[in-house]
């Protein structure tokens, strides 16, 4: 175990396993090598999903217009939209700030956050069959606003959506920035604007299509790390090894660094007052962070009709093993070994990188460093085509140009991915400058955007909810939220407000009750006083491009097809179930079945690391094999070299369309 007296973790020569992490001088990482992974290797993986679009579009044609730019002609297999749900929804704080929970609270830590942060995508899987069945013509979550509630409440959403976007993205540069300049020393300021600029390339070219490859690309990496950090410590690295040796650990640390509030001050109870409050502010959060971004809205209208149920909840389960596992492995291996990590290291998302580099060297800083870079690098290009999608369909042609032709869009979409690149880094910059934490800004934004969350999952959901209600539900609740907030951290703290009262968690939790709760009680109420009588019918006539309406009238009639508008009429049902079920399962059944254990026994804990080792190998391989699987054909007419004859609906509708788009043949008059 580390001396009590060692320095703070990261500066500088590497850590000898008694005392010191770093020394005086240099990193775990030479700078050249951190450059390489956001120059080089981020050269590599937009160059590899340019090629693959590159030979699809050879294959099977199509992808030359605005809408296959941002629906990728909806086309999207499950797996692929799995894996699209996974690469999304892994932040930097998934890998950073899940292993921080563990290290600070123990086991209730990766399961709060795991658990808090799947139920959203499994309940989003609701209102992806929603949008096949009543808005299947639409790009954007805010057409279907403005469709419903028209211009006022449009422009509102807009708002909200857009700070969902900006604060998303600001926590992914936050949490990589901080990372490579600890283990690197690259500048975090020259990270902040190389890490979104990495994914310009091939989501300019590839659009909705061009992300979800790359993010397959970028699946496969972020579990192929995780597994290989699961073996270190739980099975072959000398130090840790065995589940039984990390019980040992973190039962002796306990007894000379208890958890406050936990059961017996261990690591390994459910019984954590810190790890509730925790997964409180997480649940809240995160429904903000998924139903408010245009990026799920948008991976839901990409995917084919029968792949967005099966899809979204897979990918939800898929993604549970990334904190889970992950957390579970490096947050509990770095408190097992006593890493010397000080709190703000730990806050800034540095507790997976100690771990790393003390289990592989070099090997391991390198692991981990290019790890995070692919998990920012999927969702920022993920943030990029929704804020590009929005200012096309809900600034563009919505106000300034509605006969806008599709040309035009197409390159203001590519424009918009440019620019909000720029943007993203400048944002980041301003938050550094702040000295504003990753983990400070994930407790805080569901208080900014969890009031809009229930009006927008109202308005596919729920016929009565007005434009009224809707409205001053969010505008009402949002600054009340921030007031609960600032009130409670001053209240606890003799009047003083600053970063460090404010990120505290009672303050962070009443401000995100008051969001969520506070909005669905007056949206509820005021519906109910001014209720809306909405047809359904109505999305379908939304004013939209002729290629999007042209593919909804090609969608097929026959009742036993499983993309068919009376297969998801079934599929609706066994989607509210599901979902349903599983969070009762994760956030009710899951913990209040753990209660009784108190403190984990060795056996008890071993049974906790032994789902957590299978739940990630299978999530890995149904993410890593299932895509491929689903590819078979088009791998294989590239190997062979042949061209696709079209046999879907949607190749069919594309195929149609540029022969529509041709001069009239003139009648052979001879």
């Amino acid at each position: 175990m580390s001396n009590a007296t060692c320095t703070n973790l990261f500066g500088l020569t590497q850590y000898d396993g008694q005392c010191q992490f770093f020394g005086s001088g240099d990193t775990a990482l030479p700078e050249g090598l951190g450059w390489f992974i956001l120059v080089g290797l981020g050269g590599v993986f937009a160059l590899i999903p340019t090629a693959l679009i590159y030979l699809d579009r050879r294959i099977n044609g199509g992808g030359k217009d605005s809408e296959s730019f941002a629906t990728a002609g909806h086309t999207i297999g499950m797996g692929l939209t799995a894996c699209d749900i996974v690469a999304k929804w892994t932040w930097a704080a998934t890998l950073l700030q899940s292993s921080n929970v563990a290290y600070s609270f123990g086991v209730s830590g990766p399961f709060w956050y795991a658990a808090g942060a799947t139920v959203q995508v499994l309940l989003f899987a609701i209102l992806a069959v929603e949008i096949k069945r009543k808005a299947p013509t639409i790009h954007t979550f805010l057409e279907i606003i403005r469709c419903r509630w028209g211009n006022v409440a449009h422009i509102i959403f807009m708002v909200y959506g857009f700070m969902t976007n900006l604060i998303v993205t600001a926590m992914l540069i936050l949490g990589g920035a901080a990372v490579m300049e600890a283990l690197t020393g690259v500048s975090v300021y020259a990270s902040s604007f190389l890490i979104p600029a990495g994914v310009v390339i091939y989501t300019c070219v590839g659009g909705m299509k061009g992300t979800m490859v790359a993010e397959w690309l970028n699946v496969c990496v972020i579990y192929i790390a995780l597994l290989i950090f699961m073996f270190q410590v739980y099975a072959t690295n000398p130090d840790l090894g065995s589940i039984s040796k990390v019980w040992q650990r973190l039962s002796a640390i306990a007894e000379t660094k208890p958890v406050v509030d936990n059961m017996g001050g261990s690591y390994m109870t459910m019984f954590s007052k810190s790890g509730i409050i925790f997964g409180i502010i997480n649940i809240i959060g995160n429904f903000g962070t998924v139903f408010v971004d245009q990026s799920y809205w948008q991976g839901a209208i990409a995917a084919k009709p029968s792949a967005t149920y099966k899809g979204y909840l897979l990918g939800g389960l898929c993604w549970f093993a990334i904190p889970f596992t992950m957390a579970t492995t490096m947050g509990l291996g770095a408190r097992a070994l006593d890493l010397p990590i000080t709190k703000a290291e730990a806050s800034a998302g540095l507790v997976p990188p100690a771990l790393a580099v003390h289990l592989m060297g070099q090997g391991g800083a390198f692991l981990i460093t290019f790890q995070l870079f692919i998990a920012v690098t999927s969702t920022a290009c993920a943030e990029q085509m929704a804020v590009s999608t929005i200012v096309v369909y809900d600034i563009y042609k919505a106000y300034i140009n509605k006969n806008a032709s599709s040309r035009s869009m197409l390159i203001l979409q590519r424009v918009m991915v440019l620019v909000y690149a720029i943007i993203s880094g400048v944002v980041s910059v301003i938050l550094l400058k702040l000295n504003v934490s990753l983990g400070w800004v994930y407790l805080f934004m569901g208080i900014v955007i969890g009031s809009a969350v229930f009006p927008i999952a109202a308005c596919l959901t729920w016929a009565k909810c007005s434009a009224v209600a809707a409205c001053t539900s969010a505008i009402v609740t949002t600054p009340l939220a921030i007031m609960t907030w600032l009130i409670t951290a001053a209240k606890l703290n003799d009047g003083v407000i600053n970063l460090d009262t404010t990120g505290q968690d009672y303050p962070m939790l009443a401000g995100n009750l008051v969001a969520l709760f506070l909005s669905m009680l007056l949206c509820i109420i005021l519906s109910h006083i001014w209720p809306q009588d909405f047809d359904w019918e109505e999305l379908k006539k939304a004013p939209t491009t002729a290629a999007a309406a042209a593919a909804a009238e090609e969608q097929p009639h026959n009742p036993d097809d499983e993309d068919s508008p009376e297969a998801l009429d079934r599929v609706i049902k066994f989607t509210w179930a599901t979902g349903g079920t599983l969070t009762l399962v994760l956030l009710i059944l899951w913990p209040i079945l753990a209660l009784p254990a108190k403190v984990f026994s060795e056996g008890y804990f071993t049974m906790w690391v032994v789902i957590a080792m299978i739940w990630g190998i299978v999530a890995s391989t149904v993410c890593i094999v299932l895509p491929v699987f689903e590819a078979r054909h088009m791998i294989l007419m590239v190997l062979s070299g042949k061209k696709h004859i079209p046999s879907t609906v949607e190749e069919s509708v594309q195929a149609k369309n540029e022969h529509m788009s041709l001069p009239p043949v003139q009648p052979n008059r001879a």
